[in-house]
């Protein structure tokens, strides 16, 4: 909504804002906040708000637990489900140590990093998010059951469709605090949904994917359902896709965007250990159009990145194999950065593969490189990468990849 540091503190004293809700996100994109009053808001933008990290994973122990956050009044919005008397709003934050310096595991600094180096090189990128979620019943005592909320199918209507009110709760809820979905509708799964977002700056577009699964999750709960965002939540049916459409700004002869293609097929197998960080998100690779080789084509679903049909400046390129689970800030920091090395090193695009990987034969199959197969193979990946130990600080890539994980 783009505020200043005043404009935020005027807008808390006239619509009787009580709590402002500092927001940010562990390594691994689960969302965290703390919850101030308004008189705090001038010792907010000025100092940061102290709290101790030795509780959240990868934040640190006990000897060195303290860290600051630093709310940025242009994330300023409402949360509309809490009372209209009293209000709350919310802002993403920015982490430092005491003495200023960027906390290393803030994934969301990570991805301004990224955005600054893109500009640096001359170039923008603009990411729109497709997530999807299953709808599951809660029991008497409000807990999840593993029951879906339907038994619908592929962009069915009510009334086999019961998420349709649900997403429509969510799509306007999601409007009330500035966010503009672009279209919702039943996804391939029982109780299964997808809601898609307009393209937006890579920043904005990361909060908006982080603000996102928190908006369902609270709707549906408020419905009877628990939103259930993990990458296979019913063994035999479709698992749960993070579809990342990426596009390029300067658009010129498109001979940019062949090698941001390119950079991403060469980096693929590196990032998957971050874009599919557990050991169920490998379920899900390889089936129900979810892909498994790296590969490219036009408009083909059973491709690692599909070229959806458009020409000139709408043109983007599809990335299909992320899951819900992956940190929005980390997968888009590393697209921005594999596209880059595809730019810098004018990386020659493959030729598109037009076959079905789902039932190709073992003969064709074996001229394509493999996504890895488990996690620990994503990790090992991960820890022999160049590109990774480039762009991902040492402490993220153990707090994935180690021993303790």
């Amino acid at each position: 909504m783009n505020y200043s540091k005043d404009e935020v503190i005027q807008y808390a004293r006239e619509e009787d804002v009580k709590f402002i809700r500092l927001t940010f996100c562990d390594v691994f994109g689960k969302q965290k906040n703390i919850a101030i009053m308004p008189d705090e808001l001038p010792r907010a933008f000025e100092y940061g708000i102290a709290f101790d990290a030795s509780a959240i994973q990868g934040f640190g122990d006990e000897t060195r637990s303290d860290l600051l956050l630093h709310p940025d009044p242009d994330t300023l919005m409402p949360l509309p489900w809490r009372p209209e008397h009293g209000r709350v709003v919310q802002m993403y934050s920015s982490i430092t140590r005491p003495d200023g310096t960027p906390f290393t595991c803030d994934t969301r600094n990570l991805l301004k990093k990224a955005i600054l180096d893109a500009e640096k090189a001359g170039f923008t990128f603009t990411f729109g998010a497709e997530q999807e979620f299953y709808l599951f019943r809660l029991d008497e005592g409000g807990k999840p059951t593993n029951i879906p909320c339907d038994e619908a199918g592929y962009m069915d209507i009510a009334p086999e469709d019961s998420g349709e009110n649900v997403r429509r709760e969510i799509c306007l809820t999601l409007e009330q605090m500035g966010i503009r979905p672009e279209s919702s509708h039943h996804e391939e799964g029982p109780g299964q949904n997808e809601i898609d977002f307009r393209y937006a700056d890579a920043l904005v577009a990361a909060d908006n994917a982080m603000t996102f699964q928190r908006v369902v999750k609270t709707v549906a709960h408020r419905n009877g359902y628990y939103a259930d965002f993990s990458p296979k939540p019913i063994l035999n049916a479709p698992g749960n896709g993070f579809h990342i459409n990426m596009s390029l700004r300067p658009f010129t002869d498109g001979q940019d965007f062949s090698y941001v293609i390119a950079g991403v097929l060469k980096n693929a197998r590196a990032m998957t250990a971050f874009l599919n960080p557990g050991e169920a998100s490998y379920q899900r690779l390889g089936s129900h159009k979810a892909p498994k080789y790296v590969s490219w084509s036009h408009e083909n679903r059973s491709q690692l990145v599909r070229i959806p049909a458009a020409v000139g400046e709408y043109r983007r390129a599809e990335l299909r194999s992320a899951d819900p689970t992956a940190n929005p800030y980390l997968a888009f920091a590393l697209m921005i950065y594999a596209s880059l090395d595809g730019i810098d090193s004018r990386l020659p695009l493959c030729e598109p593969a037009d076959i079905n990987f789902y039932t190709a034969s073992a003969a064709v199959l074996s001229a394509y490189e493999k996504l890895p197969d488990t996690f620990r193979e994503a990790c090992e990946a991960a820890s022999r990468s160049d590109f990774i130990k480039t762009h991902i600080p040492p402490e993220i890539l153990a707090i994935y990849c180690g021993k303790k994980r």
